[in-house]
């Protein structure tokens, strides 16, 4: 008889899928906010999801299944099963919503393993190398350690356009002072004050085109 070593159970990897926001109604329904490219596979009847609830939470450490998704005036709602009511939903507030690995990748969707130790790129130099990945309500932030310290990197498109995991890179385009000192606007006044005061038509000028020069900077995910 052949015998065959039983290796021991690995955990899986998860996935974040979504976020308990806000009661809805009387029913026990309550609002999503989505992390999923695949709504209508992640959130069919049955799913389970595991919970992230702070430790004194009646949910610790509990799964929930859902019992039906609808969308309201173009927002989800989660019915789940076991809560009926507005007092049970509102003890799920806030409530993070992940579920196991599979076989199926996501359109921009890693998990922290493989971004952990990416190096971090900036115009094609290294800054950096993420150190972690802080999961927050509104976004995700990439931790990056440089030689001046830690750097939190929002992970949204406009911030970290290119992710290339074969090549272990990310490739940032942050916003001017997120990697770097801005001088203060004092110190600007003090070497315009030293050069002398300018003509008053030219500060006019100048005035004016800031005022109606389109804002070029800012991010959106």
């Amino acid at each position: 008889m052949s015998g065959k070593r039983t290796e021991p159970k690995q955990p899986r990897q998860q996935l974040r899928v979504g976020r308990l926001t806000k009661a809805h109604g009387l029913k026990g329904a309550i609002k999503l906010e989505l992390y999923t490219d695949d709504p209508e596979r992640r959130f069919v009847p049955g799913a389970e999801f595991s919970l992230q609830v702070p430790t004194g939470s009646k949910w610790h450490g509990k799964t929930i299944r859902l019992a039906e998704m609808r969308w309201y005036n173009g927002h989800p709602v989660g019915f789940f099963e076991g809560v009926t009511d507005r007092t049970e939903a509102e003890t799920l507030i806030k409530a993070i919503l992940w579920v196991d690995q599979d076989d199926t990748v996501e359109e921009d969707a890693w998990y922290d393993h493989q971004l952990v130790g990416l190096r971090v790129l900036r115009e094609g130099t290294e800054v950096g190398t993420i150190a972690r990945v802080d999961h927050l309500p509104a976004q995700d932030l990439l931790a990056v350690k440089t030689h001046d310290g830690e750097v939190l990197v929002p992970f949204v498109s406009a911030i970290v356009p290119e992710v290339d995991i074969k090549a272990g890179t990310v490739t940032v385009t942050p916003p001017t002072g997120l990697f770097e000192d801005v001088p203060d606007d004092g110190d600007a006044d003090a070497s315009g004050a030293e050069a002398g005061e300018p003509d008053a038509s030219i500060t006019d000028a100048v005035e004016s085109d800031e005022r109606t020069a389109p804002d070029t900077e800012g991010f959106a995910e």
